[in-house]
């Protein structure tokens, strides 16, 4: 089959043909129709040893289905792996699997894995969040853009922080700025994809009891508060660190959440915000711009 492999110079990724997968019991092979680039994945590119299939997200239909269960033969689907999902073919565990709705395309459905499952698994972290305040930093990327119309959903005032604001109020973001105000309100949630100042920052206004999820770290500055502003001004708060493929290996699987998100989709309710969609033979222009934070939202590529 072909797929897209690592590479060890710009654009650090070139397709090439590499074996099939071999499904085990309890995974199901997937012929792929689109997937959609994170950050973390690309920028990781360059260290990977050459030829490696790599790619977290994935969307398309089941070849065969797994002996364990899962999605039906011909089913469409979308699906998560840690690595494997930039190929024509996927071998995907049913539990990180879900069939979709007829109201969703594929190129949408493949936006949701990662950054749709970790704003909704952050949120939930968070809490019941009707009428409270909810701050969402790095807002214009892929999880900050779902966090905000999840967080809105759930009957929250919603923040965003961001360089690039525009269009996060069409999503349901009641205020925008480009950094945390110390001086200006205090938030019952904070979730975090940027990191340093702006993490220490964010520390400095949560609420007593309240939760900061920190799920990426964009700015590579260690992040400093003043200590009393956490113990002594709001206690019972906690910080917590996530990580989305930690989470389904210890609590329970994605395929509830996954569906759950594509039926917002489908619903109308939930806009995957695709900003870039192209041939995964042009993944090199998809890439770059990605890394050069030229795209204010999703980038999807099509297997064509």
């Amino acid at each position: 089959m072909r797929a897209l492999v690592s590479r060890p110079d710009a654009p650090f990724a070139e397709l090439a043909d590499v074996a099939d997968p071999e499904p085990r019991a309890d995974e199901a092979l997937v012929e792929v129709h689109a997937f959609s680039l994170n950050r973390g994945e690309t920028r990781r590119l360059e260290a990977l040893e050459p030829g490696t299939v790599t790619g977290w997200d994935l969307a398309g239909t089941v070849r065969r289905a797994a002996k364990d269960g899962g999605p039906r033969e011909g089913a469409r689907v979308v699906g998560l792996k840690n690595v494997g999902a930039w190929a024509e073919l996927a071998a995907v565990k049913i539990e990180h699997l879900a069939e979709l709705p007829e109201a969703i395309s594929l190129e949408q459905a493949a936006t949701l894995p990662v950054a749709g499952l970790t704003a909704l698994r952050a949120l939930e972290i968070a809490g019941f969040v009707l009428g409270k305040r909810v701050l969402v930093s790095g807002a214009s990327g892929g999880v900050g853009r779902f966090a905000i119309q999840l967080a809105k959903l759930g009957g929250a005032h919603v923040t965003g922080i961001a360089r690039r604001t525009e269009g996060l109020r069409e999503l349901g973001a009641d205020e925008l700025a480009s950094e945390v105000d110390l001086e200006g309100p205090i938030y019952d949630a904070v979730l975090d994809g940027v990191g340093g100042p702006v993490l220490g920052a964010a520390i400095q206004r949560v609420a007593p009891g309240g939760t900061i999820v920190s799920f990426a770290s964009t700015i590579p500055e260690p992040v400093s508060y003043p200590a009393r502003e956490l113990f002594s001004r709001a206690p019972g708060a906690r910080l917590y660190g996530f990580y989305l493929f930690a989470e389904l290996e210890h609590t329970r699987s994605g395929s509830a959440d996954l569906r759950r998100l594509a039926d917002l989709v489908a619903e109308g309710r939930l806009d995957p915000q695709i900003n870039l969609t192209l041939s995964w033979s042009e993944a090199a222009s998809a890439i770059e711009a990605l890394l050069d934070r030229r795209v204010n939202g999703k980038a999807v590529l099509t297997v064509d």
